[in-house]
């Protein structure tokens, strides 16, 4: 499993230049699969990415999750 994350204001998926998913501030998850992936590394990951610590606190630290941003995934 490979995985690219960027810390986004807004992001959004166009097919045909119709928007079929967009999110507000939060993560833009880039994911590839392999074969032998499974489901118990797919959950690490979640686990993982849920608690990055990548998003400025009041001190301009980074030391807020996205969910502590109440911030979405796309």
């Amino acid at each position: 499993m490979r995985i690219v994350i960027q810390r986004v204001k807004h992001a959004s998926v166009s097919i045909d230049n119709n928007v079929k998913s967009a999110i507000q501030q939060g993560l833009l998850i880039l994911l590839g699969v392999g074969e032998n992936d499974t489901e118990d590394d797919a959950n690490w990951l979640i686990k993982k990415i849920v608690g990055l610590r990548i998003f400025d606190d009041e001190a301009g630290v980074m030391n807020k999750s996205v969910m502590d941003i109440n911030g979405e995934a796309l």
